[in-house]
């Protein structure tokens, strides 16, 4: 299976879940950016490591880097190979004398040894398929076919996007585009995307 290529464009905190972030990857040959929701101990160690901060004690992820670096091992690449239910499935592939080993860990904190290891980020059109969200790259808006319809205004809005109908949810899905709200358009997808499948 072909894997794809993604790259980090986004860390921001997330609006629904106290203490959680939501991290963005964009494949890096499309349109398509994969908005992941993780904890907030392992955005503060992406976030240091890219923004090159020296914390004043190794953080966890910089002590396994230091390990594994002591016993010669590589980290070769990070590969998120499945999603259940909501929740992101990644491994290390590791190197070891010539040998390649895959280690079982959690999307965000294989994201977190990526940046340290500087090793590449990978997944499947498949994951990209069914979790991706498509931004024209100029615009940031999803690519559509049909025009943008006019919003209602917001004392007729319902609360709760279980209420909307697909064409409200649609609405919905651009505004959190337009305002980089990933994790609730993440939501959003997901729930447009449940409908189509119940009226297929």
């Amino acid at each position: 299976m072909k894997k794809i290529g993604l790259d980090i464009v986004g860390l921001s905190y997330s609006q629904t879940q106290s203490g959680a972030y939501a991290l963005v990857l964009a494949e890096q040959e499309g349109k398509r950016r994969l908005p992941i929701i993780i904890g907030g101990f392992e955005a503060q160690a992406i976030a240091i490591e890219l923004e090159d901060m020296t914390p004043s004690r190794p953080l966890t992820h910089d002590l396994f880097k230091s390990f594994a670096e002591a016993f010669d091992v590589k980290v070769k690449e990070v590969l998120i190979y499945n999603l259940v239910e909501g929740i992101f499935y990644a491994k290390l592939i590791c190197l070891k004398e010539g040998e390649e080993v895959e280690i079982d860990t959690r999307t965000s904190d294989a994201v977190a040894l990526a940046v340290r290891f500087k090793c590449p980020i990978f997944t499947y059109e498949n994951i990209m398929e069914s979790a991706g969200i498509v931004i024209d790259e100029e615009t940031e808006e999803p690519i559509q076919s049909k025009p943008k319809k006019a919003i209602a205004p917001k004392g007729k809005e319902k609360k709760g996007i279980d209420s909307l109908n697909l064409k409200e949810l649609k609405e919905k899905l651009q505004n959190a585009l337009d305002s980089e709200n990933y994790e609730a358009a993440s939501r959003i997808r997901d729930e447009i995307k449940k409908r189509s499948e119940n009226n297929n």
